[in-house]
This record gives structure tokens, C-alpha cells and sequence, in this order.
């Protein structure tokens, strides 16, 4: 038998071996960030979370308060709702707000457990009430006749998309266009971005180990980690969310605040809301009016075929596919989205359908109605 100084050695020479190749991981992930900032940063100076509007409070039918900011003049001609994805905040539509006050008037909102809207039960936390939420923000922030542009990211697409379920009769009358960015319909999977060995297991664990570490003493160490921050959480963000290697960095520091900002708790629990979404129903409903579809071709959370069949379900949709570009399109590629809002701001205000353009054959030899930017 061998001895107990013997084990213990061996022990010692095991974790020795990981924490020396832990730490040659943490320095290599230092000299990477380091090169990185090291080069020029177009956006340093970008005043990101310093734009504000007007402030409302919005209760939604539950009594949870949403917080709504309004930018632009009262008497524009159109009213554009923004809507955030998974873990984000109003304040991911910096570009947007600083660019497009002038075109119109905008409303932006902080989904429920999101921003500085109020808390919510887990219960509560789901893709049917987020299209009831925005239904109360519409409510109180567009009240009568007046059209309203409804603009979706991510899970704020997803929460459009709930709402033409729920309230068909706004599309048309009241809700005059639609752009979607990467966003689907349904069979979302958060393991897109590991590598394809690691996915089947990762499904099978992310629900518990999520509820495991959303509540008590174990929330509480995660969130301590999380806003720890460094390092491994800037390259995390940068490869997950962006497709560009040369997206500027404040914008990657940018939107890795947002995210530690969101509490563990509403993180585990819109991460189950995500995997049940399932919003077809509502296409065609979309379809009464002029939507854009937008997709990153490098988003690793939205693959671009979802993103096709999307827009290939809602009718007349147009879809516009942006090369080098990943799932953080609106900060990724601002002038872009802010053209594409602004085309479908025109489009809607002229009654004109959605016009698809034809630019080849895809890969399966069929038709593509769709423009690449």
C-alpha cells in the first residue's frame, strides 16, 4: 500500500500542475487584454452610460415598476419602443438614443429584473409577460392613435413578438413597423457559443447549476465573482457577443457592466424563460405591417439560418445580414441599425410593405429575399 506521504505528494505535484497551468492561462489572458487595449480605441472617449431621458415609471399588471426614459421632442411624428435582450439594460441603446432623437420621439425601457426596473418573482420572469409589460409601457408612454415603430434585440424581439400574440389588433393601427436584430422565434440555445463536444453536457447541466447558484449563499459568492470582473470576463464578452477582432474595448467594458449588472437571480431565471420561447404564432401577425430583420453572420448565440428562417416566416419581412458582425450588432454596428430604424421609420410612415431584396442564390441552391449590408 502506498504511503500517506506518497498520496499526499502526488496530491501536491496534481494541484501544483493546475494552478501552474491555471496561472499560465490567467497570464496569457493578461498579455492578450494588454495587446488589445494597447491598440487604438476610436470610442475611448464615448460617453457611455452618461445619456439619459426624461423618466417614467411604468407599472406593469403584476405592480412591478418599470423604469422608462423618453428622448426626442412630444410632438414627432412617430414614437420608437426599445426593447433590450437577456441580461441588458435600457442603456445598450446608447448609439440609438444619442443619434436618432432628432428623427423621432424614443421610448426606452428596462425589462422586469433588468436596469433600474423594479424585481420580480422567478415565476414571473417569462417571455408572455415581458409582451404584457411592454403592452403596459405602450400604454402609458404612446397613449392613443399615435403610430409607434416597435424596435427589438434579442430577448426584446422575443418580447414583440409575445405582445403581437397577446394584442393583434395594435399591428396595423397602431404599431406601424417592426425591426427585429438578432432575434428567433423559438428552439433557443445558449450553448452555441462552446464547442460542439461540450454542448449536450452543458444542457444537461446549465438549468440546475443556474438555480443552484440564483439564490441564498451561493447567489451571493456568484455575484462577488461576477463583479470581480478582469480579464477572462472582457475576452468572454469580446468573443461571445462581438465578430469583429477589431471591436473597440470600451465597447466590450461597456457591455460587460451592463451584464454584471444584472442580478444572478433574474439571470437564471430568464434563462429558463429562454429555452420554453416559442413565438411562431405571432409571425404572421407581424406580417400586417413592415418588418426588418437583422443578424450578425458571426453572431455565436443567434445562428444567420435561424435569423433566415425568422424572417422567411414573417410575411414580407426583409432581412438584412451584416458580415463581421456577431449578436451585439446595436453597439457592434450603430450606423448600420440606426439606418436600418430609420429606412423602417420611412417605410411605415409611407404605408409601403417591406420590399425584398434579391441578392442570389443561398447555399441550398434556393431564392434569398434579402440585402446584405
Amino acid at each position: 500500500m502506498a504511503s500517506w506521504r506518497r498520496i499526499t505528494g502526488i496530491a501536491g505535484l496534481a494541484v501544483g500542475a493546475v494552478a501552474a497551468g491555471a496561472g499560465a492561462v490567467l497570464a496569457a489572458e493578461k498579455v492578450a487584454v494588454g495587446r488589445l487595449r494597447l491598440q487604438p480605441d476610436p470610442e475611448a472617449d464615448e460617453p457611455f452610460g452618461q445619456l439619459h431621458g426624461r423618466p417614467l415609471t411604468v407599472v406593469a399588471d403584476d405592480g412591478v415598476p418599470l423604469h422608462a426614459e423618453i428622448n426626442g421632442p412630444d410632438n414627432a411624428p412617430v414614437t420608437v419602443v426599445f426593447s433590450h435582450g437577456y441580461t441588458l439594460s435600457q442603456d445598450v441603446w446608447h448609439y440609438q438614443r444619442r443619434d436618432l432623437a432628432a428623427a423621432a420621439r424614443l421610448v426606452f425601457w428596462d425589462q422586469r429584473g433588468h436596469g433600474r426596473s423594479g424585481q420580480c418573482s422567478q415565476e414571473s420572469c417569462t417571455i408572455s409577460q415581458l409582451g404584457a409589460d411592454l403592452y403596459a409601457v405602450l400604454a402609458a408612454t404612446a397613449p392613443g392613435p399615435a403610430p409607434v415603430v416597435l424596435v427589438g434585440h434579442s430577448m426584446g424581439g422575443m418580447t414583440i413578438m409575445a405582445l403581437a400574440r397577446q394584442h393583434p389588433e395594435l399591428f396595423g393601427p397602431k404599431v406601424t413597423g417592426v425591426v427585429l436584430i438578432s432575434t428567433v422565434a423559438d428552439d433557443v440555445d445558449p450553448t452555441l457559443w462552446l464547442p460542439v463536444l461540450l454542448r449536450p453536457v452543458a444542457r444537461q447541466v446549465a438549468t440546475p447549476v443556474m438555480r443552484g447558484v440564483s439564490t441564498g449563499r451561493r447567489a451571493a459568492l456568484t455575484e462577488r465573482v461576477r463583479h470581480a470582473g478582469g480579464d477572462l470576463a472582457f475576452l468572454s464578452t469580446r468573443y461571445i457577443a462581438f465578430g469583429a477582432p477589431a471591436v473597440s474595448p470600451s465597447v466590450v467594458d461597456y457591455l460587460e457592466r451592463i451584464i454584471r449588472a444584472t442580478p444572478v437571480g433574474v439571470v437564471a431565471a430568464f434563462y429558463h424563460a429562454l429555452l420554453q420561447h416559442d413565438e411562431r404564432a405571432a409571425l404572421s401577425v407581424l406580417g400586417r405591417v413592415p418588418v426588418t430583420v437583422v443578424a450578425g453572420e458571426e453572431d455565436r448565440l443567434i445562428p444567420l439560418a435561424q435569423t433566415e428562417g425568422l424572417a422567411a416566416e414573417i410575411p414580407g419581412a426583409t432581412l438584412v445580414r451584416v458580415p463581421d458582425a456577431g449578436h451585439a450588432i446595436i453597439l457592434e454596428r450603430p450606423e448600420l441599425v440606426n439606418r436600418v430604424i430609420t429606412e423602417l421609420i420611412a417605410r411605415s410612415a409611407a404605408g409601403t410593405g417591406p420590399r425584398a431584396h434579391d441578392t442570389g442564390p443561398r447555399a441550398d441552391g434556393t431564392p434569398a429575399r434579402s440585402a446584405q449590408a
